[in-house]
């Protein structure tokens, strides 16, 4: 089944049954396509809605409601290429084949969502400051 999340000017993500599209200064900041079937989907709003400036107590109860916890977690990086192990008390989330923690972006959280999070907040920052 589809449905459409969509990010509200306000930090509220909406779902709808039918597709939402983003007007130039619009309310609507952001779309997600979600396939409820697929758990990528699921993990990519989660990740990437807070960046884009999302409520992150909605964001925690749609990962509370999709059952993306730490374990499954694993299985999302396996399928998208990343890694993700604990460093101490805290996760760590990199792209596969990275090694040095200053030269390549990695990201940190105290869950596993947090770290992917983090990990697409530093690499976004990354290809800014080279102006890519």
């Amino acid at each position: 089944m589809k449905a459409w999340y969509y990010l509200h000017e306000n930090g509220s993500l909406i779902v709808k049954r039918t597709p939402v599209e983003v007007e130039p200064g619009g309310f609507v900041k952001k779309v997600w396509e979600i396939d409820t079937e697929d758990r990528l989907d699921a993990w990519r709003l989660c990740i990437e809605a807070p960046i884009a400036g999302a409520d992150p107590t909605r964001v925690k109860e749609l990962a509370s409601k999709w059952g993306l916890t730490d374990a499954d977690a694993q299985e999302f990086a396996k399928r998208t290429g990343l890694v993700l192990y604990r460093d101490g008390d805290s996760w760590c989330a990199a792209f596969s084949g990275s090694k040095d923690l200053v030269e390549e972006p990695h990201g940190f959280g105290d869950t596993a969502l947090g770290a992917f999070i983090d990990l697409v907040r530093n690499t976004d920052a990354r290809t800014t400051e080279n102006g890519v």
